[in-house]
């Protein structure tokens, strides 16, 4: 069964498309990643499945309802975290979760027991009194997480949640989705962290409101055409700048302190960096063949397809 639908979903705001002609599909019960830059789109199409705001045309269905037509439906079935998060900082973490059962409307049986698990399930236990204003990034986040799940919903929206949050906080937000899963929730998380979209089970990249691919991590993976040469060298920005103006037919990226060159010779291509680098008095540390990242594979994608239909892998 689809836990989300959406079929030419589309928002426009005066000649500015953010959404444009969204057509995808979540499986119950999975992680899918919307994977994208600032101004791909992302948080608008969240916004018109959590049924924040209308579409301009299209239509899209969660948890079996139709976003307008049912609005109150999905709002009943769905959890949503924004990227900031409605918490309230002069309420300790117990009393933030219990305002947000208030505004669902949780019945007050069970609710204690409901809360206690939330606690315990966020690691939060031990901060149960504490003020959510005096709560470290990824702690609060993990409350947003809490109060978005007090009403058990069936798809769980979250918009960017580990933005700006450590990287141990991170790891720690993703287990407790990964718990999530037992339980049967969908889980629509939207992320600009390449690395941390592999986590899902199927991902989605988008750019200008457009998607450009979707399925498995690998499976959009395998949209990487050529080889990719991973150098390690001194002054790794000089490097790049050599590396682009010098190297025919080949894509240079400046990734962290490593070069990657997207190449569809990679024999040719090797020997021509080593012969340009040296040339520039670079010192050369290492170079060699790598698997594709997410990251270069949406370089790649992005570069071939801005402006052509999507590619669906799924």
């Amino acid at each position: 069964m689809d836990a989300i639908r959406t079929d030419s979903l589309t928002k426009a705001f005066g000649t500015l498309v953010a959404v444009d002609g969204l057509t995808l599909r979540v499986v119950e019960g999975e992680i899918f990643g919307l994977v994208g830059p600032d101004g791909a789109g992302k948080t608008t199409t969240m916004r018109l499945l959590a049924t924040i705001m209308d579409p301009t045309s299209g239509d899209a269905w969660v948890a079996g309802h139709h976003t307008v037509r049912e609005a109150r439906a999905v709002s009943d079935e769905i959890g949503y975290m924004s990227q900031r998060f409605g918490l309230y900082p002069d309420l300790t973490v117990a009393e933030n979760i219990a305002f947000y059962a208030d505004i669902y409307g949780v019945p007050r049986e069970g609710r204690e027991q409901r809360v206690e698990g939330l606690l315990a399930f966020s690691n939060l236990t031990p901060f149960k009194k504490r003020l959510a204003g005096n709560l470290s990034g990824g702690m609060k986040q993990k409350l947003g997480l809490a109060c978005a799940l007090i009403h058990t919903p069936k798809v769980l929206f979250l918009d960017e949640p580990t933005n700006g949050v450590d990287p141990s906080s991170r790891r720690d937000f993703w287990r407790i989705l990964y718990q999530l899963l037992q339980q049967r929730v969908t889980i629509f998380v939207s992320t600009a962290y390449l690395d941390e979209a592999e986590r899902a089970n199927r991902i989605a990249l988008m750019d200008h409101g457009k998607l450009l691919a979707v399925g498995t991590p690998d499976d959009v993976k395998k949209l990487m055409r050529g080889s990719i040469l991973e150098i390690r060298a001194s002054e790794p920005r000089r490097a790049t700048t050599a590396l682009r103006q010098q190297l025919g037919g080949a894509s240079v990226g400046l990734f962290g302190d490593r070069v990657h060159v997207v190449t569809a010779d990679a024999a040719a291509a090797r020997s021509q960096a080593e012969r340009i680098l040296a040339g520039t008095g670079l010192k050369l540390d290492s170079l060699r063949i790598i698997e594709p990242s997410l990251e270069d594979v949406f370089v790649s994608v992005l570069g071939e397809k801005k402006g052509a239909p999507s590619s669906d892998l799924c």
